[in-house]
Order: structure tokens, then C-alpha cells, then sequence
């Protein structure tokens, strides 16, 4: 799936998305979510059948990441690799049925390609062909509020200090900066690596201000 996105965070640009499911959805939120070129992520619940699927009744699904990124600034490619070498898919198979998964949901057959043109590569490398259930996505169910960015929820004052930028949670999940923030709360990045990286999003001087100056007074 190709689309336009215009959102305060990154502007207009093509964005590219795909779905992984990598055991507990919480860590591939923040592991992914810290990286230059991604622009949100989502928890949520795929790969299944079950129609409207939550936490405590998800049916045949799994838990997932929902990933966002310009292709221009982060490859496809390279967060195919972060993704196996971030898991292993025999640990977590089968461990709560198909709730944890090692599932790589792709968009298109653009994506399709590219998948198996790195598992190829991995392979030449002497990398053992992974057991990570690959396939089309047909449908993506976003958790409840409390699975998203749920390491950044352990900090009060970080959510109300993004509450000033983003008022609704909504919008709040969906943006770039909860994403690193997140990222953050984990131990994946920095502040100020997040402070650096804010010049190239397409924010106005005032903005890129403003928000620098409400993410320096965090207490984390």
C-alpha cells in the first residue's frame, strides 16, 4: 500500500508501512519507533481471522507493530534486518499460540519482493533461514490505548509535558515524538540524539523550539 501522509511531524512525503509481530508487541513499538526515517508506529492485532479483536479476546491473532517510515530516509531493507536480528522466531512460536508470532506482514508485492531478496541475502551470510510466518496483510486492529507507547506511560511527566504539543491521546500515539520518546523511555536512544534529528523533520523554527524546550524539561 502506497500513501500520502500529512502530518505535523513529518509533513507530505510517501510513506510506506509494514506489520511485525515479534512476541509481546510492547519492545518492537520502541525499538522501532526510535529510528530517523520512522514516522509512527501502532500496537495492534493481525495475521488472524477474528473480527474486532482486543487484548483479552484477540481470537487467532497476533500481536503486531504497525511501522511507518520514508523510505526515503530509512530503507525497507534495513528494518527487515533490525527485525530478525531483534528475535528469535523459535522462542516465541507457538509460546502463547498465535498471540506471539514471528509474523512479517507485508504491503504489497513491491515489499514482497524485497523480503525475499534479504532473506537470499542472509542466507549467502550464512544465516539460518528463519521460521517468521510471512504474508499479505489483510487487516490491522490497533490495541487499546493502554498498549501504546507503553514504556513512555511509566512517565507521568513526559505524557504531560507531549499532552501540550498533542492534547488528544489519539494524536499523541500517531505522532513522531511519542514514537522516540518512547524509544527513549526503553533505553533505545537519547535525548539528545532526538534533539538533533528535529532539524529535518518539516516543522516551522517555532515549533522545532517549542518542542525542544518541552522535552528538555521531562524528568525522567
Amino acid at each position: 500500500m502506497r500513501e500520502k501522509v500529512d502530518g505535523p511531524s513529518f509533513g507530505q512525503a510517501e510513506i510506506r508501512s509494514v506489520t511485525l509481530g515479534m512476541g509481546c508487541f510492547w519492545n518492537p513499538d520502541a525499538l522501532f519507533g526510535h529510528l530517523p526515517g520512522v514516522v509512527r508506529t501502532r500496537t495492534g492485532y493481525a495475521g488472524g481471522t477474528s473480527v474486532d479483536p482486543v487484548y483479552r479476546h484477540m481470537g487467532d491473532h497476533t500481536e503486531t507493530v504497525r511501522i511507518d517510515f520514508n523510505p526515503a530516509i530509512i530503507a525497507f531493507e534495513d528494518i527487515l534486518d533490525l527485525f530478525w536480528d531483534s528475535h528469535n522466531p523459535a522462542n516465541i512460536n507457538d509460546y502463547k499460540g498465535t498471540q506471539y508470532k514471528s509474523l512479517l506482514l507485508y504491503d504489497d508485492g513491491e515489499q514482497e519482493e524485497a523480503i525475499r531478496q534479504v532473506l537470499a541475502k542472509r542466507k549467502e551470510q550464512g544465516k539460518s533461514e528463519p521460521d517468521t510466518e510471512v504474508a499479505p496483510l489483510s487487516a490491522f486492529y490497533p490495541a487499546e490505548d493502554k498498549h501504546q507507547k507503553y514504556y513512555l506511560k511509566r512517565y507521568s511527566h513526559a505524557i504531560e509535558k507531549l499532552s501540550l504539543l498533542y492534547p488528544s491521546p489519539e494524536d499523541r500515539v500517531h505522532s513522531t515524538l511519542a514514537a522516540r520518546l518512547n524509544g527513549l523511555a526503553k533505553g533505545y536512544t537519547s535525548l539528545e540524539r532526538i534533539i538533533e534529528e528535529l532539524p529535518q523533520w518539516p516543522i516551522d523554527p517555532e515549533t522545532r523550539e517549542r518542542m525542544t524546550g518541552l522535552i528538555r524539561q521531562i524528568r525522567w
